[in-house]
């Protein structure tokens, strides 16, 4: 991990997908080892019990599945269970397939017709003091739990176990955001990645300027992750800032010479994902740099990126953060707008949320606490008056990939600080 990124890295080797699902799947077992255990406790959580049906699975229990067990099968229930002296938690499945090993089947429908009586029997020999679901009024990640299964549930457990059901929302957020010694290990890699398919993308391979639309570009990212067997998790963007133009021009737009381009784009490999944006000029014919007021610019939201990694605390909420890092720019005279998030599982992962484009105040989704080992996109843009461009304010939109391991955030592959050049001649 670095600040520093490497100027037009080469792709690292993409594993064949035997491979792949032999890291997933010892990732996996990792983190259900020594994660599972530490939030259970760290909530005081008893047992814990995530179900979903084929093809709709909860957002946890996707990830919970091994390389092998694309979706849940029919109904597919798991059950922690923690006995408590410091002793290893239970790894239940109650459903007709086994899961990699890494679950013990439990449930003979020879013997018990009924899945959720099953899973009521479990509950009983056991006698949790608390059962965490996944219902949530605030976050999908832990608001998987359907009505009709949830009724289900309800109707095979006595009232007295219906008494002691409490959501599994810190549960929920905690497994998804939480990253293991392993996945720290390889995440960088995908990072480098990613920036190297954006380094190609902003070079004469793929653009030529005054034929190459954006719209080419972001279908050659599409073409090119399909190719190498990787895949995105959103629609990747590419626009242009262009002197006496206003806004983002997208689309059908050829790319000419002068052009500031931007570019969001994110992979998803190993079950994790990436989320970048970098800014390239486009040389004018005889120039060898880009004009000194774009330069500036992406200096500026280099310095909001600092600003805004100071300000991560263990403890802090989203809004403290937010709050703290927007002080300490208008303070320095920046422009700024931020607006970060977790990143993992998912792009716009489990945890808090540090400001959305459209609000730079406080946000009921930035209540949450920054935890340890966790990892952020950190994705903000400063505005600034471009002088070459007759005083025209330029919006320098910057992410980069970053890891939180309760001191400090540090990139996972560096970031962006100068501005990538494109020739406008062949």
């Amino acid at each position: 991990m670095s600040d520093d990124e490497q100027v037009a890295p080469e792709y690292p080797p993409i594993l064949p997908m035997r491979d792949r699902a032999a890291v997933i799947d010892r990732i996996l077992a990792e983190r259900l080892e020594t994660v599972i255990p530490e939030i259970m406790r760290e909530t005081g959580t008893a047992m814990w019990i995530v179900t979903a049906r084929e093809y709709f699975e909860d957002p946890v229990i996707a990830t919970m599945l091994d390389a092998e067990s694309m979706h849940a099968r029919r109904r597919t229930i798991l059950v922690f269970f923690d006995p408590g002296d410091g002793r290893s938690v239970e790894r239940l499945t109650v459903s007709r397939y086994g899961l990699g090993k890494l679950f013990q089947p439990s449930w003979d429908p020879a013997d018990e017709p009924d899945q959720w009586r099953a899973v009521a029997d479990i509950i009983a020999d056991r006698d949790p003091a608390t059962i965490a679901i996944n219902t949530s009024d605030l976050t999908a990640f832990a608001d998987g739990l359907t009505l009709s299964q949830y009724n289900a549930m309800l109707t095979a457990l006595p009232e007295a176990y219906r008494q002691r059901i409490v959501s599994g929302e810190t549960l929920s957020l905690r497994w998804l955001e939480s990253r293991s010694t392993e996945e720290l290990a390889i995440y960088p890699g995908i990072v480098r990645l990613a920036h190297a398919l954006i380094e190609e993308a902003f070079s004469r391979k793929v653009i030529t300027p005054g034929e190459t639309t954006t719209n080419d570009v972001v279908w050659w990212y599409r073409q090119q992750l399909a190719e190498l067997g990787l895949d995105t998790w959103f629609q990747p963007s590419v626009g242009i800032q262009r002197r006496g133009a206003t806004g983002m021009l997208e689309g059908e737009v050829v790319i000419q010479p002068g052009d500031l381009l931007w570019t969001d784009f994110g992979i998803t490999y190993l079950r994790l994902n990436t989320d970048t944006q970098h800014l390239a000029y486009v040389l004018k014919p005889g120039e060898t740099a880009a004009p000194e007021g774009l330069t500036r610019g992406l200096a500026a939201s280099n310095r909001v990126q600092d600003i805004l990694r100071a300000s991560f605390q263990t403890g802090r909420s989203g809004n403290e953060v937010l709050a703290l890092a927007r002080q300490q720019a208008l303070s320095e005279g920046l422009n700024p707008s931020i607006y970060s998030h977790p990143i993992g599982f998912h792009g716009h992962g489990a945890g808090t949320a540090i400001g959305f484009w459209d609000n730079q105040n406080g946000d009921p989704r930035g209540n949450y606490h920054i935890r340890p080992h966790t990892t952020w996109s950190i994705e903000l843009t400063s505005h600034n008056a471009v002088p070459e461009w007759d005083g025209q304010v330029v919006d320098f939109r910057t992410e980069e990939d970053a890891f939180f391991d309760g001191s400090t955030v540090r990139f996972l592959d560096g970031r962006q600080t100068n501005l990538t050049l494109i020739s406008s001649e062949p």
